[in-house]
């Protein structure tokens, strides 16, 4: 009995390690999110993808409100607010960049209190195919 409940407090703590927070288990960059799961992970983006999703599965925070809070350049662009109302909660902002804005992005997942959670960042930047457009041109 000793070694199942350890073994079972093994995979828990190796399952909670993995997780970037200690309620979120899951905090993503996305092209989309469909059937509320994020498609096409991406770590890094382009002025071709226009549209941009942060994708979170936040886990034991009923009855919380989290924020994702998308910050340019240490401005905040967008606060998009979300109610958690279950144990296991997926939520997803998301924002259209506009193509003058590369550089670094910044989204942090903010509590009521205004805690801030997680950060994650994202590097945008100008798509080659424009660079190669606009080199011709010179």
């Amino acid at each position: 009995m000793k070694k199942i409940l350890l073994l079972c407090l093994f995979i828990a703590n190796t399952t909670w390690a993995n997780w970037p927070h200690e309620h979120i288990s899951q905090a993503v960059f996305a092209a989309s999110v469909v059937d509320r799961q994020p498609q096409q992970i991406i770590t890094e983006a382009d002025d071709s993808l226009g549209k941009i999703y942060f994708f979170t599965n936040i886990r034991n925070l009923v009855g919380d409100r989290i924020t994702h809070r998308w910050l340019y350049k240490d401005n905040i662009k967008a606060e998009i607010s979300f109610d958690i109302k279950g144990k296991r909660w997926r939520v997803w902002s998301s924002k259209n960049i506009w193509h003058t804005w590369t550089g670094e992005w910044t989204v942090e997942v903010v509590d009521q209190l205004d805690n801030v959670l997680l950060t994650k960042t994202i590097n945008f930047e100008k798509s080659t195919a424009q660079m190669s457009a606009r080199n011709k041109d010179e």
